[in-house]
């Protein structure tokens, strides 16, 4: 077992422009992409299929947990605003590509154009250059394609197993990686790496089988002792941009990065969201229930927070918010922010407080959104009617990154945590 520390390393954030202003809608195609239910089989039905049984219906709906195991291997992560990449290593290859982390995504892939650089059309009026895969000794062709839809487009490609560096002390080998050949609306990143239900897999080859995720991979060479992953984001600052705001924790949360008690809830049984990190929450504004208890998602690759439209009206009616017509974002004057008050996100009978603060955008990065710096834009998007369709909500980055989080698959359960940063005025 690998016995190791934090080992950060510091890389530049990737952000987009032209895709920062489409914020709401990306976020809109990902929701509508999750509530269709893509492969609903979450990780109590995996435990099921693989005859293990799931934590017993008898636990209380939250409980707290002890600090992680001291072998938990630890990845940095960066703030890039609109989303968070790591840095990975694929082969023999000393090349860094730099991954988008994303729970609601499986199995790792990135680029393979051709064999050398090719431009590379993501929209239709944008171009960029994409790094190849370079398939070096360690690499073998499994001669088996894929194909997946995800929340702003689709890639295909062909499944190779390679080692992969996500650290210098956690070394996957043998991993099961997809290497695109056609890919979508990737906003200049390199790739996903995956760490959603292993059961997402199935589905994206033609025999329908289920790929080893990372984590799969990680408890079979005896990297890790619990299949959990711990997140760590710290709230954006200004000129944070390229520093280390983040740490992935494989096998284990990381104690150093969370204040109090880790309370963790089973995965909701309601689908289609149980098919994610689905959990039960209530949401509370200013005292005022404006969500009653609903299940929803914990999803690191959506960046806005989405909730019903009744929420949304009941929140934009609350703060006195208008609907900004270039971003779809509410928007607040300086008078109606000073007013604002705290929302509280029950999860399993404990409450999550996300301050007026955490409500924006940061302001340091409001060009990203083609706004004026002194505007104040709200963090929640509507999900538009819902009809009890099993999936009203979406705990997206700007809900993530104020918390710690936990997505444990051997016992199908998210905890959550508060952290330093929960209560800071960075925004």
């Amino acid at each position: 077992m690998s016995q190791n520390a934090v080992h950060p390393i510091a890389f530049k954030a990737q952000v987009n422009v032209a895709n920062a202003k489409q914020l709401k809608e990306r976020d809109a195609k990902r929701a509508q992409h999750h509530q269709a239910g893509h492969q609903p089989h979450g990780p109590a039905a995996r435990h099921r299929h693989h005859g293990q049984h799931p934590p017993p219906d008898s636990n209380p709906p939250s409980s707290s947990s002890p600090a992680g195991p001291p072998s938990s291997n630890l990845v940095p992560v960066t703030n890039a605003s609109v989303t968070y990449l790591c840095d990975t290593k694929f082969g023999e290859n000393d090349k860094m590509c730099k991954l988008l982390i994303d729970t609601g995504e499986c199995f790792s892939y990135f680029f393979l154009l051709f064999h050398f650089f090719v431009p590379f059309a993501w929209s239709s009026n944008t171009w960029c250059m994409m790094p190849p895969y370079e398939a070096t000794s360690t690499a073998q062709d499994m001669r088996k394609e894929f194909s997946i839809q995800y929340g702003s487009g689709a890639t295909s490609g062909n499944l190779y197993t390679d080692r992969v560096t996500l650290s210098p002390t956690l070394v996957i080998q043998q991993q099961v990686i997809g290497v695109a050949t056609q890919a979508s609306d990737m906003n200049g990143i390199d790739g996903i790496l995956g760490i959603g239900p292993v059961d997402l897999t199935q589905g994206t080859t033609a025999d329908r089988s289920p790929i080893p995720t990372v984590t799969d991979c990680c408890m079979k060479q005896g990297l890790i002792k619990t299949e959990s992953i711990g997140i760590y984001y710290e709230p954006t600052t200004p000129g944070g941009a390229q520093a280390v705001t983040g740490e992935l924790s494989f096998g284990g949360p990381d104690s150093s990065k969370y204040e109090g008690e880790l309370n963790y809830v089973p995965i909701t049984k309601t689908a289609p969201a149980s098919a994610y990190w689905g959990i039960d929450q209530t949401i509370s504004y200013g005292g005022q229930k404006i969500m009653s208890l609903s299940a929803g998602i914990a999803d690191t690759g959506t960046t806005l927070c989405m909730v019903p439209q009744a929420t949304f009206e009941a929140y934009q009616k609350a703060t006195g918010a208008q609907l900004d017509r270039n971003t779809g974002l509410l928007t607040v004057s300086q008078e109606q922010y000073d007013r604002m008050q705290s929302m509280m996100f029950n999860i399993g009978g404990v409450d999550y407080e996300l301050t007026k603060n955490a409500q924006i955008w940061p302001r340091s990065r409001n060009a990203e959104l083609g706004i004026g710096e002194d505007q104040i834009s709200l963090i929640f998007a509507s999900m538009g009617e819902m009809e009890n369709n099993g999936l009203c909500f979406i705990n997206g980055y700007t809900f993530l990154q104020r918390f710690y989080s936990v997505y444990d698959t051997s016992n199908s359960q998210v905890g959550f945590a508060t952290t330093a940063h929960t209560m800071a005025e960075s925004n």
